[in-house]
């Protein structure tokens, strides 16, 4: 993995530029604010930011080849693999938002074995019958959270309490492995679309999202799922121009791979078309909306508050060894203002999970 010290300046050398950074946007922003010239400072912005990016490479160590994953076979529905779930869920609004508010996108997906999708149904089913005496509706952030609508419960404080442990407890009791990307649109536009810093990159928060997440499901169904599996996954239905587009940039990565992650290597470990379900009734999409909404609410206080049910779903995130270059299941983008935070969360979770 490379020389431990050379890894460590690395590291020193980020930290450094990483604080000149903030302190050119501070610059850019005082300039901007009295309409005065803020070309070069914009130039410098933008080379302390890939000169930070270089320098965190490499204090990562040696970056993994794209091709890294072993255990291809040529026609992959052929090999008798089991089948892994994968439930996507979004919160928040993926376009381009006017400003002054920042703006977050998140994607939420959980993954499930066969047997673990039937007892999920079979806990929710339960929950609904006790709280509401029906089974054919279906749990909805954030009403959930804000105790509006049908988990009101005409203002009885004792039954939103018993409502939320249930809820708890359902997840604590599920067994399912977490993923997700919250992407902080307001950096994302600024310092990668707008610049053009990463010419591999989206200029959309949605496909960066699923590529994002995509790249670490696969990490996960190659390295860690046994016996050996084949990655199913399923979006909750937005209707059928965003479900097609959705579909579009998944088979995009099936066929162009990444830049961390090759195409020969997402089609051997991913079903080759997405499924597409409408909320209805108890599934585990439910879970994805759960997590989405979780996620959004921690990028959005930069990841320096602790959301309702936010530390029982980081318990299942996914996290191989360290953690490291997408070997954890959650992704902030952009995050090199609050990297320390992020960072500081993943340990965190691996120490628990490993």
């Amino acid at each position: 993995m490379g020389d431990p010290e050379g890894r460590r300046l690395a590291r020193k050398r980020a930290a450094i530029l990483g604080e000149a950074g903030l302190v050119a946007q501070s610059l850019e922003a005082l300039l901007k604010r009295g309409s005065l010239a803020i070309g070069v400072c914009k130039d410098l912005v933008k080379e302390i930011a890939k000169e930070e990016y270089i320098a965190l490479q490499r204090s990562y160590g040696r970056i993994e080849p794209r091709k890294r994953f072993k255990g291809h076979v040529p026609q992959p529905i052929l090999d008798d693999r089991s089948v892994d779930s994968l439930f996507i869920d979004e919160s928040g609004n993926s376009s381009p938002e006017p400003r002054p508010q920042p703006a977050f996108f998140a994607l939420g997906g959980v993954s499930f074995h066969y047997d673990a999708i039937a007892a999920y149904c079979a806990q929710a089913d339960d929950i609904k019958e006790r709280f509401f005496g029906r089974t054919d509706i279906t749990f909805h952030e954030p009403i959930m959270r804000e105790h509006n609508g049908l988990y009101r419960f005409e203002g009885d404080l004792e039954r939103k309490r018993e409502f939320d442990d249930a809820i708890e407890q359902l997840i604590k009791n599920t067994d399912f492995v977490v993923f997700g990307v919250g992407v902080r649109k307001e950096g994302f536009q600024e310092d990668f679309v707008a610049s053009g810093l990463d010419p591999y990159l989206a200029t959309d928060a949605y496909t960066v999202a699923i590529t994002l997440l995509m790249e670490r499901y696969v990490d996960y169904l190659a390295t860690t799922v046994k016996p050996k599996g084949i990655g199913r996954t399923t979006f909750e239905s937005q209707g059928p121009l965003e479900d097609a587009l959705h579909q579009v940039e998944y088979a995009r990565l099936l066929v162009d791979g990444s830049q961390w992650v090759a195409a020969k290597t997402f089609r051997n470990w991913l079903e080759v078309g997405l499924r597409f379900i409408p909320k209805s009734g108890s599934n585990p999409v439910e879970l994805a909306d759960m997590f989405s909404r979780e996620l959004f609410e921690w990028i959005r206080g930069d990841c320096d508050v602790t959301p309702t049910r936010w530390e029982l779903f980081s318990s299942k995130i996914y996290c191989r060894d360290d953690g490291i270059m997408g070997k954890f299941g959650v992704k902030v983008f952009p995050d090199s203002d609050i990297r320390g935070r992020s960072e500081e969360h993943r340990i965190r979770c691996g120490a628990r999970i490993n």
